[in-house]
């Protein structure tokens, strides 16, 4: 077990971050952090009055950096180890092999200098804006899905302030969720149950694909984020589903992903089919039988048609 230092009494608060906060801001979770800790001692934290876990800036940035490169399908064994140059460096060689350019890739372009202006109301507008101009499944696939991987980019390379990402979360959040609200209720199958496992915090990757979903005409009931999966199998029950649709983002290992949709397929009825998202099930070499694998927003359209041809007799009240 490693060991914690408690931190000294001259050392200002303001600059240690408590893990709950370095949960939210670098989207590993708490009980991920305390496993790195013991295994591989990293990272070091010191301890508050209270005896509670609090991490230095250079930690937390170092953090950031390690989570970024597990989305891109690294280890953290072997990343944890490495100093802040080396990890910057192996990410920057990602962005080349993934096709990274050295500009801002658009619509960044247009959206940066508006985060970073830190207006709330106009970045909105702007989203709405373009909501209007591409409809909201080309809205979600061509501005929101880079958008989300160029900012994410630019807060790791500390461009963008932890809170300016936050912001501009919200916003896509608050046009997204109004732009569903205005949407027609749909009454054609499938019906679908919307959510994601505990320890999956990200909301905007299930706002996105149920955009996508409701376009298409399917009806979809959202539970929101970090749901168990008892109460997933009770809801679906519940409310009669055809599909669960469950988001992963990249800050789960696939390994744990896969568990995790394993264990929910032996839980759930047979009947019910189980939908998980997220750009990590690219890397999938074996399928779980009983589960659709979605990779990209683009292949929605696809696996809805393909549900209902073989379900052409279903129908509803």
């Amino acid at each position: 077990m490693s060991k914690t230092t408690i931190a000294p009494k001259r050392t200002k608060p303001l600059l240690l971050t408590a893990i709950g906060r370095v949960e939210r801001e670098t989207g590993l979770a708490k009980d991920t952090l305390r496993v790195w800790e013991r295994r591989y001692g990293f990272p070091k934290p010191l301890r508050d009055g209270n005896g509670e876990r609090v991490y230095p800036p250079e930690q937390v940035e170092k953090l950031r950096v390690i989570r970024r490169l597990m989305d891109g399908g690294m280890r953290p064994g072997n990343l944890v180890n490495a100093t802040l140059a080396q990890l910057s460096e192996r990410f920057g060689a990602l962005r080349v092999e993934r096709g990274g350019r050295s500009g801002e890739p658009s619509p960044l372009l247009e959206y940066l200098p508006l985060i970073r202006a830190r207006e709330a109301g106009v970045l909105q507008r702007q989203l709405a804006h373009d909501l209007m101009r591409l409809g909201l499944q080309r809205f979600v696939v061509d501005v929101v899905a880079p958008l989300n991987v160029g900012v994410g980019e630019a807060w790791t390379r500390g461009e963008l302030e932890v809170y300016e990402e936050h912001l501009y979360s919200e916003q896509v959040q608050h046009v997204l969720r109004q732009a569903l609200a205005s949407a027609p209720r749909m009454t054609r199958a499938p019906r679908l149950l919307l959510t994601t496992l505990p320890g999956e915090q990200h909301q905007i990757g299930l706002l996105m694909a149920q955009a996508c979903l409701a376009v298409e005409g399917a009806e979809c009931l959202s539970l929101g984020p970090q749901t168990p999966a008892r109460d997933i199998v009770l809801a679906a029950k519940a409310h009669r589903v055809d599909v669960v649709g469950l988001s992963f983002s990249s800050a789960i290992r696939l390994r744990e992903a896969r568990a995790a949709v394993v264990d929910l397929r032996k839980r759930l009825d047979r009947s019910i089919g189980i939908w998980a998202g997220g750009g990590l099930w690219s890397g999938m070499k074996e399928p779980v039988a009983g589960v659709t694998m979605i990779a990209s927003l683009d292949v929605i359209p696809a696996v809805l048609t393909q549900w209902r041809e073989q379900h052409s007799k279903a129908v509803y009240a």
